[in-house]
Order: C-alpha cells, then structure tokens, then sequence
C-alpha cells in the first residue's frame, strides 16, 4: 500500500511543485514505485515532469469528475515515475464539484484502485486552502510543508496548521505531518536562520534536516522539463532532493519497524 504525501502551503512560491517533482524523481531513483499527482490548475508540476500539459489525452480533472479511471490517465515519464497530469480545466472541475455530495472525497476513492501499484504517490497542491486543496488532505497520510524561512512564512503555517488539524477531525483522522522542509534558503541571510531555529524549537524532529538552497541549476531544469535528478544531480540542488527522499524513506522505515514492535492484542480464551 502506497504512502500518500500532500505537499501543500497556501502560500505561493514556496517551492511546493519543486518539491513534488524532484522528491518523486529521487525516490523513483532509490528505486521506489512513484505516482504524482498534478493537483494544481497551473500544471507546472506536469511540465515540469517532460509532459505537455496542452496536448494531455487525459487528466486528473477527468478523473475527478467521474470520466476516466485513474489508471487510464496515468502517463509515464522519461524519469521512471508515473503521473496524473493536471491544467488549467482543474479550475472548471472545482466548480463542477462544488455540487456534488462528498466533494472532499473525490480524489480519494478516485486512487483506491490505484494505490496497490506504488511505494508513493506524491500529490502537488495548489497555492491555496481550496477544494483541490482539500481532496489532497482527504486522500494522504501525511503532509510535507515546503516554506521559505521569512517571517511572513511563519504566520501562513499556522493557518494551514489549522486547516490540517480540522481535516483530521472531521474528515481524515489519520492525518499527519510528514515533516516541514526549508526551502530557497541563503545561510547568509540571519533572519533566514533565525526562522529556521524557530521552527525547528516548535516542530522538533518533523523539520527535515534537509534543506533546500538557493540554487541556479534547480532553476533551471523547469525549463527542460526535467527534475533536477535527471537535470544535475550533482548540483547542490539535486544533492539536497536527493538527501531529502532518503529522509522520507528512512522515516518510513522506522514507522514500520515500530509498527512490528507493538505486540498483537491477546484473544481471551
């Protein structure tokens, strides 16, 4: 079974699409069993994956809606992970499903036919607490929350702290934080490291020891539509994606070692 990861921040900018692409393409080279999930209407995550995002055959909105099966929306990339590509036609789906009964439920029942298939499916969200926003949560186990390390940063993770701690109460109790990762960081910048210290006081071990710098060469790969993985793995960028899927899996590990450490409940007699 799948481990379903969110990575979400209402805050735009904060490298949540770089995040969803790089992660799944270092996982993918672990080897792990990769599905990402375009959630967001701007499709860059799906450009960014080599897909043109203007000639798709099919999308998530399409299978949002109720018109295709997840599996046959499903397109394979060069980077050996698979996709569920997404466009501007997920903003007419939010709409649509405005309508419809159990509109949060959508994009779960949608993969559960799907996720036997893979280790993990990645869901890329868009820069917003929407409905598409609230599929996502709806469907993952956990949460990855990428954010810069500036004050305005601080005060938009606590209103999606909230948000998260309301799905888990009325819609997705298993809900969790995966873990918090700085993103676009400059060690020169003292605000930034003081940010930095301040989430890690607050969140512990949930902030990722990685941490994403400020790189030209992850800029960069967008445009070839390419991860950084594929683009410059060696770049500062990629070594830092890289670490950060050996991070995931490792965390992974140890949930389940501790999962087979819980002794089974005695049957009485």
């Amino acid at each position: 079974m799948a481990r379903i990861i969110a990575i979400a921040n209402q805050k735009g900018g904060v490298g949540k699409t770089t995040t969803a692409v790089n992660l799944a393409a270092g996982l993918a080279r672990t080897p792990k069993k990769v599905l990402l999930i375009d959630l967001d209407p701007q499709g860059n995550a799906t450009m960014g994956s080599g897909v043109d995002k203007r000639e798709l055959e099919a999308s998530i909105c399409d299978v949002l809606l109720g018109e295709v099966a997840a599996t046959d929306a499903v397109v394979r990339t060069a980077e050996d992970f698979d996709l569920l590509p997404g466009n501007i036609d997920l903003t007419a789906a939010e709409i649509q499903l405005m309508e419809h009964d159990g509109r949060e439920q959508r994009l779960k029942q949608a993969l559960v036919d799907v996720v036997q298939a893979y280790d993990y499916v990645l869901i890329d969200c868009p820069p917003a607490l929407s409905l598409l926003t609230l599929n996502a949560l709806t469907a993952a186990d956990a949460v990855i929350v990428p954010m810069q390390c500036e004050y305005y940063a601080l005060e938009g993770i606590s209103a999606l702290l909230e948000t998260i701690e309301a799905i888990r109460q009325r819609l997705n109790p298993k809900l969790e934080i995966e873990g918090v990762l700085r993103t676009m960081f400059d060690v020169r910048n003292n605000l930034a490291n003081a940010v930095s210290a301040e989430l890690t006081q607050h969140f512990g071990d949930k902030v990722f020891r990685t941490i994403v710098p400020r790189n030209v060469r992850l800029a960069e790969a967008p445009s070839h539509g390419q991860s950084i993985v594929g683009y410059d793995k060696g770049s500062r960028g990629g070594i830092a994606y890289l670490g950060l899927a050996g991070e995931v899996i490792r965390r992974q590990r140890e949930r389940d070692q501790a999962a087979k450490a819980v002794p089974a409940p005695e049957v009485a007699a």
